[in-house]
């Protein structure tokens, strides 16, 4: 069997043109261009397909019963195209924008301040997706995410947003079983729950001035909820945010075992491509965020 290649899109529109006028001339000046070059492009589909699409006569040409069955797939092809095209046109252009973003975030932070962004971008629809996982920019329909972490993803571009307090917390069958933490350095023989990254904890120790905390072990989640969970579940010491925690601790659900201490990198970032923050609507939501973390930051 011959393996023919996938034909010229110049050749397929000048076949879809001419088949629909039933005229080489009409193509032409459809597509911009000599009936001369259409000619050309639809012998070089022949040659290419190895069969003939028209039957050529004096005064016009027709379609042969192969032309007739090719024209559909081929119509319907260019169709989908110029859907994908357009969806993609307004997607981009439109006014609205689509951010990823974790759900203790959207419901800590973002919601209760998305009324103000929306009077001073009355254009701009908010499009809130949560997701713990970073954003696939070439393949998912999000404009900017926000993410918890050290603000380090190759390929991307990472605007500070905000640093939030976080606090060591435990099961008290976990604290009854091991004993109270008497100090930080407790805390390196107790097992340990991880962020995705695993340098959590890292950072923390080294805020209590410990630098050899030994390697990360234990489980890992890149959702803070099931991190919750298994914290909850006695499986181990975890460090989340405070304001987080604060329904379980209030509840004795959880137990602090050291100060809740404010990691100054370890924070929650704007991320998105390079470049993108050309868009006007990017543009706006980035230069409302970090204003309104700003003031965040200086009211605490």
């Amino acid at each position: 069997m011959i393996e023919r290649r996938m034909p010229p899109l110049n050749a397929l529109r000048a076949f879809e043109a001419a088949a629909r006028h039933l005229s080489v001339k009409r193509a032409a000046e459809e597509l911009c261009v000599t009936p001369g070059a259409v000619s050309q492009m639809l012998r070089a589909l022949e040659d290419n397909l190895g069969v003939k699409l028209f039957h050529r006569v004096n005064r016009g040409i027709f379609l042969t019963d192969i032309g007739q069955a090719y024209l559909p797939p081929v119509r319907n092809a260019f169709r989908q195209i110029t859907e994908a095209s357009n969806r993609i046109v307004s997607t981009v252009d439109a006014g609205i924008l689509t951010v990823s973003v974790t759900s203790f975030f959207a419901s800590a932070w973002l919601i209760p301040r998305l009324a103000r962004f929306q009077g001073d971008n009355p254009d701009i629809d908010l499009r809130v997706v949560t997701s713990n996982r970073l954003v696939d920019f070439s393949r998912d329909s999000v404009d900017v995410a926000i993410r918890h972490g050290l603000g380090s993803y190759p390929g991307l571009r990472s605007d500070r947003v905000l640093a939030v307090e976080v606090v060591p917390v435990a099961a008290p069958e976990l604290v009854a079983r091991l004993g109270e933490c008497t100090s930080p350095a407790d805390l390196t023989r107790w097992p340990q729950i991880h962020d995705a990254e695993r340098k959590a904890w890292a950072r923390w120790f080294q805020a209590q001035g410990i630098h050899e905390a030994g390697s990360p072990r234990g489980p890992s989640f890149d959702d803070s909820g099931l991190l919750l969970k298994a914290v909850l579940a006695g499986q181990g010491v975890g460090l989340l945010p405070a304001a987080m925690v604060a329904p379980e601790l209030a509840e004795g659900r959880l137990v602090k075992v050291a100060r809740v201490t404010l990691l100054e990198d370890f924070a929650y970032y704007l991320v998105y491509p390079e470049g993108r923050q050309e868009r006007p609507k990017v543009s706006a939501f980035r230069s409302w965020i970090l204003a309104s973390a700003a003031e965040t930051d200086h009211a605490g």
